[in-house]
């Protein structure tokens, strides 16, 4: 981790709204917010989510993504316009210095106000590429798949009011095995089978979100 403190480039939130012409919703368009944004047990206030199955709930309060990644998928998706400032992958937070390979499932940050948790990395959909207006070999979804350069979730332990601009403090750090890096390449990109014993230890890790406690006990089995 370069850094045990970073600043919030970008704060963004958004409501559902339609996606495509078949009347898919999805808040995955967010907009910067200026001024303190209060945030609470289930997200920040002014945001939400459409698919509340896959996306959402205390485990999901918070999705953060790497700014540091912009300039990898700037040279895969010839330089996008979305990828010109934060929010292309429909982040709430942005910042530099924080990574998939540093950063540990249980870490804690001082966010603003806010003490939140980090629960998972974010499994990639297909809201991806319909939104980036790719497929097949440039297929976002399946590069992140690929790479784990997937973001992270939180949960939020105390509610506060955040900003861009504050810092996000690393407090306490995690399990020094379970970086999300490795934590998602054993659950969603197919490691699982050469670790069957790192696997089932997940199953029982009660800082991972409750919904990949279950997938790596069903991958376990």
């Amino acid at each position: 981790m370069s850094s045990h403190a970073v600043r919030i480039l970008a704060l963004l939130t958004g409501t559902p709204r339609p996606f495509r012409e078949d009347g898919t919703m999805s808040a995955i368009a967010r907009q910067p917010v200026t001024g303190p944004v209060m945030l609470g047990e289930l997200g920040f206030v002014g945001d939400a989510v459409a698919d509340t199955v896959h996306h959402g709930g205390p485990d999901m309060a918070i999705h953060h993504y790497p700014f540091d990644h912009y300039s990898f998928w700037q040279q895969r998706l010839d330089s996008h316009k979305l990828l010109q400032k934060p929010g292309a992958f429909g982040e709430n937070i942005s910042t530099r210095g924080l990574v998939e390979t540093d950063m540990r499932i249980g870490d804690r940050f001082r966010l603003g106000e806010a003490l939140v948790e980090l629960t998972k990395g974010r499994q990639p959909c297909w809201k991806l590429d319909h939104r980036f207006g790719v497929s097949g070999k440039q297929s976002v979804m399946a590069e992140i798949v690929r790479t784990a350069r997937c973001g992270f979730y939180y949960r939020v332990l105390e509610p506060g009011r955040v900003q861009s601009g504050d810092v996000m403090r690393l407090v306490e750090q995690g399990p020094s095995a379970w970086t999300v890096d490795r934590v998602f390449k054993l659950l969603v990109g197919g490691q699982y089978k050469a670790e069957p014993e790192a696997v089932r230890a997940l199953a029982d890790l009660p800082q991972l979100a409750a919904d990949w406690r279950k997938r790596a006990a069903a991958l376990a089995d």
